[in-house]
């Protein structure tokens, strides 16, 4: 069994992490106590996954649970599936980060870290061949940011060969609670580009477009945009923790999706979504899916991929769909638009399929775009963040905590390359070789 650990740091990442394991306990028959009380023998066939069982016949998630301040534990436990987490697995401290990348990364986060990670230690010796970490966090506050790409860093150090995953929420302006949000952001992002393996991109601004122009609610709450999120996890998990044609484990989607180490920054995309009610007016078929899974309404991150090119990309489908009909879906899907796809890397649509519906609807779809698009969000990020450290604004409260002012513009350096190289790989054209070159290429 490829086992999973999953780590949540601060309080948008306790609230994501919350509503994943909720979302796949409901998927795999899992009751708030952890029993079991499914009708399909396949739902427990790969739960060891995400799920350690106990001797009293119950699944406990294998998942770690850190904040800096005890309030969103408190809010965690009593969330209606608290009772299924170990209380060994609850870490937190008691002063906050207070939105400080700083305080999260280097004071109040280096004093629990060693905490934290003999939580996780335990948890990975109990596995019998652990296949990586996934991380939950967002980069606007302190603890997610600060204190998650500290965990990301010393993850890094103790098991160099497993694979690191992370949900990041980026901050939006539209929807921004944190003057610091830009600070934290561009420090966090500069870590991750080092030393995480997948980073799934989402953010607000697209959550909250999803909700208004596509569910058609007028007054979004944090609990709509958690399950919008959930449902993305539960799709990109699937092949993890599902039997299924064309399986998949977070390394061969490692593999398949990022052509170089950098560049491993993804948007994600579920279908089908529409407003309550509206379901019943659709006709569910594997090119609908498709088709809303490619639509830019339908990303989890503020950027149009029609404005880069997609690297690579992988589409999971889930329900009662042949094969044949998904291949020929997606060969149809870039056949009609070339432009879209990186010519260089042929096959560049990995796909993969689950015969086990979401509860969510009976056929549906997760895409995960390698584009280079993304690299909007890391500009938008950037502007904010020249913007106020140019004129050194807040920064007093960063050096306080013993960081430098060079770490800003190296994080700021870092940021600036990364979106470069995305440009450079989106206007990179396939070289045509003559004949006489092909035949110096072989005599090399």
């Amino acid at each position: 069994m490829r086992e999973i650990i999953q780590i949540q740091a601060g309080q948008c990442g306790n609230q994501i992490g919350c509503k994943f394991w909720e979302t796949i306990s409901n998927e795999h028959g899992i009751d708030p106590d952890g029993l079991y009380v499914g009708n399909n023998r396949l739902q427990l066939e790969r739960l060891n996954v995400y799920f350690n069982e106990s001797s009293y016949n119950n699944y406990v998630p294998r998942g770690v649970l850190v904040d800096l301040e005890p309030g969103t534990m408190a809010a965690a436990r009593s969330g209606p599936y608290g009772r299924l987490f170990k209380p060994d697995n609850f870490v937190s401290s008691f002063n906050g980060a207070g939105n400080n990348w700083a305080k999260g990364h280097y004071t109040e986060g280096a004093e629990i870290s060693d905490t934290v990670l003999d939580v996780i230690r335990r948890e990975a010796e109990l596995c019998d061949c652990l296949q990586g970490f996934q991380l939950t966090h967002s980069l606007g506050g302190g603890t997610g940011s600060g204190f998650g790409t500290l965990l990301c860093n010393k993850l890094r150090e103790e098991y160099p060969d497993r694979l690191l995953s992370s949900f990041s929420i980026l901050p939006s302006p539209k929807v921004s609670e944190v003057v610091l949000e830009p600070y934290n952001a561009i420090l966090s992002i500069n870590q991750l580009v080092e030393n995480t393996d997948l980073t799934q991109c989402v953010d607000n601004e697209a959550l909250y477009d999803i909700c208004f122009r596509t569910l058609k609610k007028l007054n979004p709450t944090y609990e709509d945009l958690n399950h919008l999120i959930s449902l993305t996890m539960s799709g990109i998990t699937t092949c993890f923790r599902f039997p299924g044609q064309l399986n998949a484990d977070l390394r061969k989607l490692a593999v398949n999706m990022v052509p170089f180490p950098s560049l491993h920054f993804f948007v994600p995309g579920f279908a089908p979504l529409c407003a309550k009610g509206h379901m019943i007016y659709r006709k569910q078929t594997v090119q609908e899916v498709s088709e809303q899974m490619f639509n830019p309404n339908n990303m989890m991150a503020a950027c149009n991929p029609s404005n880069g090119r997609y690297l690579t990309v992988a589409t999971i489908f889930r329900g009662p769909v042949s094969m044949n009909e998904v291949e020929t879906t997606t060969l149809k899907t870039q056949v009609k638009n070339p432009s879209y796809f990186v010519e260089w890397i042929p096959h560049n649509v990995k796909v993969a399929v689950c015969d086990i519906s979401s509860p969510h609807a009976k056929i549906s779809g997760t895409l995960i775009a390698n584009t280079t698009a993304v690299q909007e969000l890391f500009q938008r990020i950037h502007e904010q963040f020249v913007a106020m450290f140019k004129r050194k604004a807040f920064l007093h409260w960063y050096l306080g905590e013993g960081m430098d002012e060079n770490e800003f513009t190296e994080a700021e350096s870092r940021v600036i390359d990364l979106i470069s190289e995305y440009q450079q790989y989106q206007e990179v054209e396939l070289e045509e070789y003559t004949d006489e070159e092909y035949d110096a290429v072989d005599e090399q």
